[in-house]
C-alpha cells in the first residue's frame, strides 16, 4: 500500500503569509490523489485568501491544510498551532448559516485528536466551524476538563479576532510542527469506521493501536498471513482459530484479512462471512453510503461491491447445495464462529426452509466441506469470542473440531494458546475434541486486549466479574478504570437518558439497550422485544426517529453483538436478577417469571448481559427500575437486590 499522505500543505504562518496564493494552491493540487472537483478548488482558493487576511497580525505558529484522520477516512480542512493551542477549522465556503452537522464535524475532529493523537493529548483544542458568509456571533465557548473547547461558530471576517480572544484565555508551550504532524496516531475505531477505512485501502496500522501488547492485532494479522502464504505455496488447506476477549479486534482482524487478500488476479480472493445479520447489514450499508460520498457512484452499484466483500454466511452456505459448485473464494473468514449452528438446528432449518430432507450436517461441517472442494489450496479463518453464544442451536467450538476430526483429516489446524479456556471449550480439552488430529499452537492468534473501549482495556474483565458474581473483583477493577471509564446506576430512566446525552460530544453515539428476555421493562416504556432497523439505529443521525440517538428504540443483544456505541444505557430487568447471594435466571411466561433450568439457556442469558455491558466504548449507565407492588411481575423485590449488588461494587448512583 502507498504511504499515507498526512497533509497537503504545512508551513510556518509567517512563511504562509509571504508565499503566493498560487504556489500554495498548486501544492494542494499536487498532493491531492483524487481528481479535484471545481468546488474543492474554489474552497481552497477561498480558504487561502481568508486566512492570509485573518492571520496577518499573527506571525507565530504553524498552519496545516488537509490533515488526514485515518480512523474516519477524512481530513481536517485547516489546523493552526499557535502558542501551544490547536485550532481545528472546518470551512463551509459560501454558506450563510451554521449547521449543526457541520459543527459536530469540527468537534469530531477535535475529539479525535484529543483521544488518539499523541502530540495533541494534553493540549488545548479549539474546534471552529467557519461558515464564511454567515453572521458574526459572539464568543460563547466553554472548556471541558480535557481541554477541548465547545465547538465555536465564526465567519470569514472574525477568525482572527477569535484566535486572539482564545489566546488571551489560554496558552501553552509551543508545538513543533514537524513533530506534531509525525506524532503517533493510535486510534481505536468503531468496527464501522474500521471497515470504511480498510475499504478505502488504509493500512490496518493506520487505524489501530500498535502498542496493544505482545499479542496485538498486528502480530495476529502476521500469524494469519503466514498460514495463508504457507497454504498457497505448499498447496495445503488449513483452518485457523483466532480467539479474543470482547472488543479485542477479532472482527477488525478478519476485515483486514478480507481486504488485503481481496484479489482475484493473484488467486487469493477472500470474503468476510458472518451469521450476525445486523452486523452484516450495517457494514454493507455503511460501506455503500461511504462509497456514494467518496466515489460518487450510485448506492445500488456500491451495494454490489460491498456484498462481495462482506456477506451473510447463510447465503454462502446455500451456494454449497449444488454439489458442482466450487466457491470463488480461496480464503473464508467466519466471524463469531462460536455461534455456528449445530447439526440439529441446521438440519431442521434446511429440511423446513430449503426442501433438503436428507440434509444432516452442522454449519461448520457444511462450510468446511464447501471450501474443501478447492483442488489446490484454501484457508478458513474462524473468529471466536469467548462466552458469546446467545441463541438456540449455537454449538460453540465443539462442532468445528468434530467436523475436522471426523471428515477432514488432511486439513491443518492452527489454534491460539487460550482456546483451552473454559469460555471456549467448556469442560472438554482440545485433545478430546480433535480426537488425535494434530494441531499447531500460535500464541499470536489470541487477542487479549480490549480495544473497543479505548478508555479502558480492562472493561471485559470488569464486566466478567460482575456477571460471574464476584463483586470484590469487580470493585477492585472498577477502582482502576473509573477515572477514565465512567459507569453509573440509576432508578430513573430520564436521569439515565440525560446522563448519556450530557456525556456525548460531536457525533458520539449513544443508545438504549436491553436483554431480549426483558419482558417487564415494557412497564417503563422499554419494548425490548420489538424488531429494530439496525442500519438506522447505528448509522442515522440525531434527527431520525429510528436512530439510537432518540433513545426510543431499544436494541437487544442480537442487534448489537459485534457493533458498538460510545455511551450506552443498559436497562436491567428481572430475567437476570441478583438475590443478595447469587444471580437467578428467569423467563417471563404469560403473567409471571419462571425459573430457567437448562444450563445452556442460563448461559445464553448470562452472555446476553455480557454483550450488552461490553458495547459502550466510553462509558455506560445501568437503569434498574424501582418496581411496583401493583403488579407482582414488577415487584420491587425483583429489582432492589440487583440494584444493591451493583451499588456495592462502587458504581456512582445518579
Amino acid at each position: 500500500m502507498a504511504a499515507l499522505i498526512k497533509d497537503y500543505y504545512n508551513d510556518s504562518i509567517s512563511k504562509f503569509l509571504s508565499t503566493s496564493s498560487e504556489t500554495i494552491f498548486g501544492e494542494l493540487l499536487v498532493k491531492d490523489s483524487f481528481a479535484t472537483e471545481a468546488t474543492q478548488k474554489d474552497a481552497w482558493k477561498c480558504e487561502i485568501e481568508i486566512l492570509k487576511e485573518q492571520l496577518k497580525d499573527i506571525s507565530d505558529g504553524s498552519i496545516i491544510f488537509e490533515y488526514t484522520i485515518p480512523r474516519i477516512g477524512d481530513r481536517i480542512d485547516v489546523a493552526l498551532l499557535i502558542k501551544g493551542v490547536i485550532f481545528v477549522l472546518e470551512f463551509k465556503v459560501h454558506k450563510k448559516t451554521y449547521e449543526m452537522a457541520d459543527e459536530e464535524q469540527a468537534e469530531d475532529y477535535a475529539l479525535d485528536l484529543k483521544y488518539f493523537h499523541e502530540a495533541s493529548e494534553h493540549r488545548y483544542i479549539v474546534p471552529v466551524l467557519v461558515a464564511t458568509d454567515a453572521k458574526t456571533v459572539n464568543f460563547s465557548g466553554g472548556i471541558a476538563e480535557d481541554r477541548v473547547f465547545d465547538s465555536l461558530r465564526y465567519n470569514a471576517v472574525s477568525i482572527g479576532a477569535l484566535i486572539k480572544h482564545v489566546l488571551s484565555i489560554v496558552s501553552d508551550s509551543d508545538i513543533n510542527r514537524d513533530a506534531w504532524i509525525k506524532s503517533p496516531y493510535r486510534p481505536t475505531p468503531t468496527i464501522i469506521e474500521a471497515a470504511k477505512a480498510l475499504y478505502q485501502h488504509h493500512d490496518v496500522k493506520e487505524i489501530s493501536r500498535s502498542e496493544a501488547g505482545a499479542e496485538n492485532l498486528e502480530k495476529t494479522n502476521g500469524a494469519i498471513t503466514y498460514v495463508i502464504d504457507k497454504c498457497k505455496s505448499e498447496h495445503k488447506k488449513a483452518i485457523c482459530f483466532i480467539t479474543g476477549v470482547p472488543g479485542a479486534g477479532k472482527t477488525l482482524a478478519g476485515l483486514n484479512i478480507a481486504n488485503t487478500r481481496h484479489d482475484f488476479d493473484n488467486d487469493e480472493h477472500a470474503i468476510f462471512l458472518s451469521g450476525n445479520g445486523p452486523l452484516v447489514e450495517v457494514l454493507q450499508e455503511a460501506l455503500a453510503r461511504d462509497a456514494v460520498v467518496h466515489q460518487g457512484i450510485k448506492k445500488g452499484i456500491a451495494k454490489v461491491g460491498t456484498k462481495s466483500f462482506i456477506q451473510i454466511v447463510h447465503h454462502f452456505r446455500d451456494e454449497s447445495l449444488d454439489p458442482d459448485n466450487v466457491p470463488h473464494d480461496k480464503i473464508a473468514i467466519f466471524d463469531e464462529a462460536q455461534r455456528a449452528w449445530d447439526e440439529s438446528q441446521l438440519s431442521n432449518f434446511m429440511q423446513r426452509k430449503k426442501n433438503q430432507p436428507g440434509y444432516h450436517m452442522s454449519e461448520p461441517h457444511s462450510l468446511i466441506e464447501y471450501m474443501n472442494r478447492h483442488k489446490d489450496w484454501a484457508t478458513i479463518v474462524c473468529l471466536v469470542g469467548g462466552g458469546q453464544e446467545i441463541n438456540t442451536g449455537e454449538g460453540g467450538l465443539k462442532d468445528w473440531f468434530e467436523a475436522i476430526r471426523t471428515y477432514f483429516p488432511d486439513w491443518e489446524v492452527y489454534i491460539s494458546n487460550k482456546i483451552t479456556d473454559y469460555e471456549y471449550v467448556r469442560d472438554s480439552s482440545i485433545d478430546e475434541l480433535l480426537g488425535g488430529h494434530p494441531y499447531n499452537v500460535i500464541p499470536e492468534l489470541h487477542l487479549s486486549v480490549n480495544m473497543r473501549s479505548f478508555r479502558s482495556e480492562k472493561l471485559s474483565d470488569f464486566v466478567k466479574a460482575i456477571i460471574d458474581n464476584r463483586p470484590e473483583d469487580a470493585k477492585r477493577i472498577y477502582l482502576e478504570i473509573k477515572d477514565k471509564y465512567p459507569v453509573a446506576i440509576t432508578r430513573d430512566l430520564n436521569v439515565a437518558k440525560n446522563w448519556v446525552r450530557t456525556k456525548s460530544r460531536g457525533t458520539e453515539r449513544y443508545g438504549l439497550m436491553a436483554s431480549s428476555a426483558a419482558e417487564r421493562l415494557r412497564a417503563k416504556g422499554i419494548w425490548a422485544s420489538n424488531e429494530i432497523k439496525p442500519t438506522k439505529w447505528f448509522l442515522d443521525g440525531k434527527d431520525e426517529v429510528d436512530s439510537s440517538y432518540q433513545l426510543e428504540v431499544t436494541a437487544t443483544e442480537f442487534a448489537v453483538q459485534g457493533l458498538e456505541i460510545d455511551y450506552g444505557i443498559v436497562a436491567w430487568d428481572g430475567d437476570f436478577r441478583h438475590n443478595g447471594n447469587e444471580f437467578e435466571y428467569k423467563r417471563f411466561t404469560r403473567n409471571m417469571w419462571c425459573n430457567v433450568n437448562s444450563d445452556i439457556r442460563k448461559q445464553y442469558l448470562k452472555n446476553a448481559y455480557r454483550v450488552l455491558l461490553t458495547r459502550s466504548r466510553q462509558g455506560f449507565v445501568i437503569f434498574v427500575p424501582e418496581g411496583s407492588d401493583i403488579d407482582p411481575s414488577t415487584s420491587p423485590k425483583i429489582y432492589d437486590k440487583t440494584f444493591e449488588y451493583l451499588k456495592s461494587i462502587g458504581l456512582e448512583v445518579i
